[in-house]
């Protein structure tokens, strides 16, 4: 699970300070304001880390097929109000339960980049800690990098093979020469990499239903990020014989049927056909998802998801909330609440949703919820710069330090409201005393 995320000079951000990371962690904010950014720096080293060019420093992106994000060139990632240096960073930290087959089980990186002279993104100072020690690789002339250990001046390592990796792994060069201390680096950077590919991401534009689907017997490796696969971990959990498989499908129709927009959720073969149908079943009557209301089909991949990470992943969401009626919406705070808790799952959500938020509110009531497993941040604007906000929640759940116009002006709107109601109380008295005069 990441614990904790801090960019400098990162697109909207000039120093986001640092943000705790929780098993649930909701971002709410203004349109444009930054949120989005705060989980795209995640995906940009997940698509990193998967890149096939192991001499990368940064995958900004540009494959259509295998990249999360095209994220354009040097300055379009840099603060617009950067100083010199012109330099940005990423930084976050890890936590895994103690786990005997995992050699490091948590630790931190910090990653400042510059520009080459060619343009390209390049690593200037890779920080990489864990257990009390400390790992560097620093950029001097020429390409040429220096490793250092612990917090040491003068490095044993030096030269233009010591280069850094996809941003997390030092090279096979520096690693043999570290001795002992190369194992430790090493087994670092696979906890690391080990961290991203468990990242799942589900954007806000998300694949509308079909009448019918193909399936080929499979189960998917990934959902996709417009949820194109989710159908395929449903038809699979519905077909492949076995508890472990249909527990997909039932706690899909189990949390439709807490949104009251389902009773439950069934798969149809075509007859003899490789062709199915999902079936939505309400008030007694089946009905393929084409023919029911939009919400459906684009709440099922977040549930899908929630269902079919394995424990320990992260799942990053935007908007799950899209085309959902209120009480559906407030009922993602739990989806979210209980999924963590039971199946180990961190969920990073961005949402525009008061209902879910106060749904959230209301489970740190019932101590469903506490500090230590949820954390809601506000992000706004302060002139070109992002501004982050974490909103304080009493016991009872309410906040503390309640941003101005969050949610709109709900006592402004009734204030205006029973005003009007007055005025025109009063203007139909007149009008009535008028006439039987």
């Amino acid at each position: 699970m990441f614990t904790q995320l801090r960019l400098t000079n990162f697109k909207a951000w000039k120093d986001t300070g640092d943000i705790a990371l929780k098993p649930v962690t909701m971002l709410l904010g203004t349109n444009s304001s930054g949120k989005s950014t705060l989980i795209q720096s995640l995906l940009l080293l997940k698509q990193t880390v998967q890149s096939p060019d192991r001499m990368v420093h940064l995958n900004l992106g540009g494959d259509e097929v295998n990249d999360l994000f095209n994220f354009g060139d040097f300055e379009d990632v840099l603060h617009q109000a950067a100083e010199a240096p012109r330099q940005f960073s990423i930084g976050f930290a890890f936590q895994r339960p103690k786990d005997p087959e995992r050699r490091v089980n948590s630790g931190q990186l910090n990653c400042i980049y510059g520009q080459a002279s060619k343009g390209n993104v390049v690593i200037q100072d890779l920080d990489l800690q864990t257990a009390g020690r400390r790992f560097g690789a620093v950029r001097r002339n020429k390409g040429a990098f220096s490793i250092l250990v612990d917090g040491e001046t003068q490095p044993g390592l030096s030269g233009r093979t010591y280069a850094p990796e996809r941003s997390i792994a030092f090279s096979a060069d520096a690693i043999a020469g570290l001795n002992q201390d190369g194992r430790t680096v090493e087994d670092l950077s696979l906890a690391i990499r080990r961290e991203f590919e468990s990242i799942i991401y589900l954007g806000p534009l998300r694949r509308r239903p079909e009448r019918d689907y193909s399936w080929n017997k499979t189960t998917p490796g990934d959902v996709g990020i417009d949820g194109r696969g989710a159908v395929d971990a449903l038809l699979a959990s519905a077909l492949i014989k076995g508890p472990e498989y249909r527990y997909i499908l039932d706690g899909v129709s189990h949390w439709l049927n807490r949104m009251k927009v389902a009773d439950k959720l069934d798969v149809r073969q075509q007859g003899r056909s490789n062709r199915y149908e999902l079936v939505v079943y309400r008030d007694g009557v089946a009905s393929n998802i084409r023919d029911v209301g939009i919400g459906i089909s684009q709440v099922l991949p977040v549930l899908v998801i929630a269902h079919f990470a394995p424990p320990g992943s992260t799942v990053i969401l935007e908007e799950p909330e899209i085309h959902l009626h209120p009480l559906a919406q407030s009922i993602l705070a739990e989806l979210f609440g209980t999924i963590s808790r039971e199946r180990k799952v961190q969920f990073i959500v961005e949402t525009h949703s008061e209902h879910l938020f106060r749904r959230m509110q209301t489970l740190v009531a019932r101590q469903e919820a506490t500090p230590s497993t949820v954390a809601m941040y506000f992000i706004e604007r302060d002139g070109q710069a992002a501004k982050l906000r974490q909103l304080e929640l009493d016991d009872l759940g309410r906040v503390r330090n309640w941003p101005a116009s969050f949610f709109g002006d709900a006592l402004g709107e009734t204030r205006e409201q029973t005003a009007l109601e007055i005025k025109r109380a009063k203007e139909l008295r007149a009008t009535d005393g008028k006439i039987s005069n």
